[in-house]
C-alpha cells in the first residue's frame, strides 16, 4: 500500500468544496460533509477517553474497536455504495451495554455529566454521537444512508451513556442526579 497522505495541504478546498473518495466534489456545507466531520469529532473525543484509561482497560479496548468502525463508516459516507460496517457491530454494542449495565443501579432521574474526566468525556462523546445521528437523519432526506449507519450511531450513543456510568462506578465516583425545581 502506498502513502495515502504524502502531502497534507492540497489547496483544492480553498474555494469551499472538498473531494470525496469517488472523485466527486461537494461543498463543505453539504450534509454528507457534515456527517464526515461529526464522525471525525466523535472519534477524537473517544481518543480523549482512551487517554484517561489504561491501554488494557476493557472500555479502552472497546473504544479502539469503535474508532475503527467509525472510520469504516466514514469510508461508507465518502464512497457511496461501499459497505464496511456490518449490522453485527450493532449487536455487539448491545451486548456490551448489557454487560456494563449489570453492575449499575437503575436510574430514577437524569444525570449531570461529570464525576471523572473519563466519565465526563464519555458524556461529551454521547452528545457528539447524538448530533451525528441528527446530521445523518438530515442527510437521509437527500440520499440513502449505509444500512447499519443509523442503528449503529443510535446504539453507540446508548453505549457511551452506559460507559460513562460504568467508568464512574469503576472509579468509585458518585453520580449527580438532576434535582428539578418543583413549583
Amino acid at each position: 500500500m502506498g502513502h495515502r497522505l504524502s502531502k497534507i495541504y492540497t489547496r483544492t478546498g480553498d474555494a469551499g468544496d472538498t473531494g470525496m473518495a469517488d472523485g466527486a466534489r461537494l461543498g463543505k456545507d453539504h450534509p454528507r460533509v457534515h456527517v464526515l466531520g461529526e464522525l471525525d469529532e466523535l472519534s477524537s473525543v473517544l481518543g480523549l477517553i482512551r487517554c484517561e484509561l489504561a491501554e488494557d482497560h476493557p472500555v479502552a479496548t472497546a473504544i479502539c474497536q469503535i474508532q475503527h468502525e467509525l472510520l469504516d463508516l466514514g469510508a461508507e459516507f465518502a464512497l457511496p455504495h461501499l459497505q464496511l460496517l456490518a449490522s453485527v457491530a450493532v449487536t455487539r454494542l448491545e451486548q456490551e451495554i448489557d454487560d456494563m449495565n449489570v453492575l449499575l443501579g437503575p436510574l430514577k432521574e437524569f444525570l449531570l455529566p461529570g464525576g471523572t474526566r473519563a466519565a465526563a468525556s464519555a458524556h461529551l462523546a454521547r452528545a457528539v454521537a447524538r448530533r451525528l445521528e441528527r446530521r445523518m437523519v438530515e442527510l437521509s432526506r437527500l440520499e440513502t444512508l449505509p444500512g447499519a449507519a443509523l442503528p449503529y450511531v443510535n446504539r453507540l450513543s446508548d453505549w457511551l451513556f452506559v460507559a460513562a456510568r460504568h467508568l464512574l462506578h469503576g472509579a468509585g465516583g458518585r453520580e449527580l442526579l438532576w434535582h428539578h425545581q418543583r413549583r
